[in-house]
């Protein structure tokens, strides 16, 4: 009788345990169906989980790096919109300077012209001093304080520093972020330093002054005006030259970011067609069990003699 039972149980048991497999099994299978997930843990697929955890941190590092270059993309626009604001403030004083250099233009027409001068000074010094969409300064490098400062003379002198910073915008590429304000309106004329702002306040100051040749200083002063307009340019081709870098890798983030959803969907996703087939599979099996299970368990040693 101890073997009769004894073999009974263990029969009770292996049934038991191969029942309670394949339901899991079909369980599992269903809720990869139903969620469109294939590895809901580790212990599923250690190796495709591995896989899943390395471009997972591939997917962050990208989206750390889209955003800088989404980031240095607004600065280099903002940067870009102020240099050709600059460039159309400096056009408008050669017209003027070449006004103001023709002898009829007179002395009321100068004063005029001097009015007008003084304004785009005061142009020239907002734009100098522009912020970003964040609210750091465009042109102070990586200084945190305005990039241009006027003393009680009236002198516009340069505020920040000569380090424009690198953004990384991809694996081991990184974009300087701007220009410093010292590239866009300094410049030498004739080998002496000069910026922007003295050229156009200087000329306002002489064509105002009494006793001199206003006509003349009007014609010096095209020199240091076409300097600040080349030095400005350039400025401008060195934001566009770097717009157009970013854009480049913007690109290419896009196509890294579709790369690696791709191969996370073919590791983690659920294969539908091959799925509902092994569950099918999994279903038979059960129900093959299930009834194996009920004809064995019905019989008593009284049927077997």
């Amino acid at each position: 009788m101890s073997f009769v039972s004894n073999s009974t149980g263990a029969f009770f048991e292996r049934s038991l345990t191969q029942m309670g497999t394949l339901r899991e099994r079909v369980e599992r299978l269903q809720t990869q169906i139903a969620t469109g997930v294939r590895i809901e843990r580790g212990s599923d697929d250690p190796v495709a989980a591995s896989r899943l955890r390395a471009l997972a941190r591939l997917e962050t590092r990208g989206a750390t790096e889209a955003e800088n270059a989404a980031r240095l993309e607004q600065d280099l626009a903002e940067a870009g919109n102020q240099i050709e604001g600059v460039l159309s403030v400096l056009q408008r004083a050669r017209e003027l300077a070449v006004l103001a250099a023709n002898d009829p233009t007179g002395e009321t027409g100068r004063e005029a012209i001097a009015e007008e001068l003084d304004q785009m000074t005061q142009e020239l010094f907002a734009r100098s001093n522009a912020l970003s969409l964040t609210g750091a300064p465009l042109f102070a490098g990586t200084a945190g304080a305005s990039a241009f400062v006027r003393d009680a003379n009236g002198d516009v002198t340069y505020n920040g520093n000569s380090e424009v910073g690198t953004i990384p915008v991809a694996p081991r590429t990184e974009i300087e972020r701007g220009v410093t304000g010292a590239q866009v309106f300094e410049f030498e004329v004739n080998g002496a330093p000069s910026n922007s702002f003295a050229v156009l306040t200087n000329l306002a100051i002489a064509l105002r002054a009494s006793g001199g040749d206003p006509a003349q200083a009007a014609r010096d002063a095209l020199a240091g005006i076409d300097a600040a307009i080349d030095t400005a340019n350039r400025s401008q081709t060195v934001i566009g030259t770097r717009a157009g870098w970013v854009e480049a890798v913007q690109q290419d983030q896009q196509t890294r970011a579709i790369d690696v959803a791709e191969k996370r969907s073919q590791i983690a996703d659920t294969d539908v067609a091959d799925t509902i087939v092994r569950l099918q599979q999994a279903l038979t099996a059960l129900e093959a069990s299930q009834a194996s299970f009920t004809r064995v368990s019905s019989l008593t040693l009284f049927n077997a003699l």
